[in-house]
């Protein structure tokens, strides 16, 4: 199927520059590709999961928003949330070292169907010859990986992603699988399936995704190997309960395809401009200072506590290639 901005009435949005005045909500576009869905990742949580997918509008309710630990605002919505300039970061009220009930999410676990009550975010980007659907989870922690004895790279906010390119047609051709700051991309024939379906792996406390079950390497550090693991734990089923957008590379704009489940009642008000921002979904990396901070080996990225990250702006929507880095991007034909 084709998709034709010609045919559809579009509202456009700027990615607004800081503290911008917040712009009406978006006319409605044209729905989702039904081939969007019918391919949709078939997403495994690690059976060991304890920080489950989480609901965006829930998450900014615990947040005041700050800059260099100074708080610019106590509160935030998804609807104000672009008002903020792009080197602010969403705060937690609570101290993370309690777990409370936002964080770990068990609202989001989902059922026995599939079913979470926390959405997911699918993006459309229509380019030239195909189009690249972009299936977006977010976790409000980020449980880190233990590197001589000691975890790194905890953080507020977790944005994964994992992508399809279609044929302008509603073809599959590739799958790409979001890992930490990197991925891997495969054809499409190549990957594991559920029916049609390609089958993700969301690795236990990172979430990062991978084609395969069992221990994933990441990177070797100071002799020791850092490891993620997988395995077809809970089902998660993202058709189930998304919001659903269009993006235009061109313009660098969002247009409400509308959702379903939470997602699509939730999403009636939320407009668009909350996909603009450019700031952290998470607390800044925590001082030195802080008790509840370490380094192994006084390293700044082996710390205990990191920065949130960014959104799904900032994982290049646009892409030609592929992989998320553009530069080198293999895509592999068997797993």
């Amino acid at each position: 199927m084709s998709l034709s901005f010609a045919s559809v009435t579009l509202a456009l949005v700027s990615i607004a520059p800081a503290f911008a005045a917040p712009a009406s909500n978006l006319l409605k576009r044209a729905a989702i590709p039904s081939y969007a869905l019918t391919y949709a990742p078939y997403t495994y949580l690690q059976s060991g999961e304890g920080w489950f997918p989480s609901d965006i509008a829930t998450h900014v309710k615990h947040m005041s928003v700050e800059n260099d630990f100074k708080n610019v605002s106590t509160s935030v919505t998804l609807q104000t949330l672009n008002n903020f300039d792009s080197s602010t970061y969403l705060t937690s009220y609570d101290n993370v070292e309690n777990n409370p009930a936002w964080l770990t999410s068990t609202y989001g676990k989902p059922d026995s169907k599939g079913y979470s009550a926390a959405p997911a975010t699918i993006i459309a980007v229509e380019k030239n010859g195909f189009v690249d659907v972009f299936y977006f989870y977010f976790y409000s922690y980020n449980h880190g990986s233990l590197v001589l004895g000691s975890r790194v790279d905890n953080h507020v906010g977790d944005w994964e992603h994992s992508m399809i390119r279609f044929s302008t047609a509603g073809v599959p051709q590739n799958v790409y699988y979001s890992a930490h700051s990197s991925g891997t991309a495969y054809t499409y024939s190549a990957v594991q399936k559920v029916g049609v379906r390609p089958v993700v792996y969301s690795a236990a406390g990172s979430h990062a995704n991978y084609a395969t079950a069992g221990t994933q390497k990441i990177y070797p550090i100071v002799g020791n190997i850092v490891t993620d693991t997988t395995d077809a734990g809970s089902y998660w089923d993202v058709a189930q309960n998304y919001r659903g957008y269009y993006y235009d590379t061109a313009s660098n704009t969002f247009t409400s395809a509308g959702g379903v489940g939470v997602g699509g009642t939730e999403q009636t008000a939320e407009g668009v401009n909350w996909l603009s921002w450019l700031g952290m979904w998470g607390d800044e990396q925590y001082p030195d200072s802080d008790k509840r901070q370490s380094c192994a080996l006084g390293i700044d990225d082996l710390c205990h506590y990191q920065s949130g990250p960014t959104g799904p702006l900032d994982k290049n929507l646009g892409r030609t290639a592929v992989c998320q880095k553009e530069d080198n991007c293999t895509i592999k034909t068997k797993l």
